[in-house]
């Protein structure tokens, strides 16, 4: 969406030009997937699909929103402010202006109008885009100056509260502090962060949609999260010192496995072998690695979310091993919570065409669906918008 339709379309809705235009990136994740809530390590990046908010503070006491790709509004008085129905598009506005509330956000109104091109229900965050886009952007009109962090902690809170999601710190924290041809390596327990640069000019990261969304997604996250849990509880039995799945060791976990059950031992030694393949991963980057390297790491932690974590599905897996049949791909794996959304590539610039011939052609006769891709490229995190 440009900035002049973004604009046109303010005024349209509101009768007004807005005080502020905002970009907010979708994100993607390297490596290190379902770890964030387990205290675990991560490595996303923002890319360069986004949305755009244009804002504008009112002293009516409402809060007026139009969602421009869907042609839907939506109206409250800030002092009603609560959760709508589940899957309710406003859920994600409404639970960051309670978070800035409960800041001590002197809110008496504001319109927003905003839409992009982040593709919901493909693993990129497309909410975490809109929480943090409008934490951002009302807390620069307010002047709140609450930090980074802060602002992401809000966004993620949004989610628990009113989109029922439990999400770890990631998606909120990539789509606000990603930077400019690089990936970022976050520790979720301590919140410690580190960059590293990535060439996308001799590798291109190529998104592969799957174009479904199965309804068990959200629900099954809720549960692995639990299993999780559940984990923890039995290994403190043994070791108090484990609070979370990062203390655990896999021999930890083995020895346990009696207690635990198949299913809660499998989630539990995913998470920490997956912990070290993101710290594997950053140690190539650091060392200019073959890309081959860290292009296997990734089958590696496909195999494991689609056996031990269970969170992949049969158009992912499909996705995953065409990719292995073109040259010039060194790895590839689900991304996301699962069960539909992305696969994200890793392919040499030179055979990104044929790559993507392949994979179209390849996933409509296995499975008779179309497929939809995206060539992207690193960007930076939320901001305004000058142009």
């Amino acid at each position: 969406m440009t900035t002049p339709e973004l604009t046109a379309a303010f005024t349209q809705h509101f009768d007004a030009t807005p005080d502020l235009l905002v970009r907010a990136p979708g994100r993607i994740n390297l490596i290190g997937e379902h770890t964030d809530y387990n205290d675990g390590l991560v490595l996303p990046a923002a890319i360069d699909r986004d949305i755009r908010f244009a804002l504008r503070l009112t002293d009516t006491g409402r809060i007026r929103l139009a969602a421009i790709d869907l042609q839907d509004t939506y109206e409250v008085a800030v002092a009603d402010v609560k959760p709508l129905e589940p899957g309710h598009w406003a859920n994600y506005q409404l639970g960051v202006v309670a978070g800035l509330l409960r800041e001590g956000a002197d809110i008496k109104g504001f319109d927003c109008a905003f839409g992009g091109n982040v593709p919901g229900g493909a693993g990129l965050s497309s909410s975490a885009a809109v929480e943090c886009g409008v934490a951002w952007g009302l807390n620069e009109l307010l002047g709140l100056e609450l930090d980074r962090m802060k602002l992401a902690h809000i966004a993620q809170k949004a989610e628990h509260e009113y989109a029922k999601v439990m999400c770890g710190l990631m998606d909120q924290f990539a789509s606000l502090f990603a930077r400019n041809a690089h990936v970022v390596m976050l520790d979720c327990r301590s919140l410690d962060y580190q960059y590293f640069p990535f060439d996308t000019d001799d590798c291109r990261i190529v998104l592969c949609n799957s174009g479904v969304k199965h309804a068990l997604g959200d629900s099954e996250y809720n549960t692995r999260r639990q299993e999780c849990a559940r984990g923890v509880e039995i290994l403190q039995q043994h070791n108090p010192a484990i609070k979370s799945l990062r203390d655990a060791t896999l021999e930890e976990i083995d020895a346990a496995k009696g207690e635990m059950g198949e299913v809660i031992a499998r989630r539990c030694r995913y998470v920490v072998e997956e912990n070290q393949r993101v710290r594997s991963f950053t140690d190539c980057l650091a060392k200019h690695s073959s890309l081959s390297s860290v292009g296997e790491l990734l089958y590696q932690s496909h195999a494991g979310l689609r056996d031990d974590y269970q969170v992949s599905c049969a158009e992912l897996d499909t996705l995953v091993e065409l990719s292995r049949q073109v040259p010039g791909c060194y790895g590839a794996r689900m991304m996301g919570g699962g069960f539909g959304g992305c696969t994200i590539n890793l392919v040499a610039t030179p055979q990104v065409r044929e790559f993507l011939e392949h994979m179209k052609q390849g996933y409509h006769n296995q499975l008779g669906l179309k497929l939809e891709t995206y060539v992207t490229t690193l960007a930076d995190g939320v901001g305004e918008i000058f142009d």
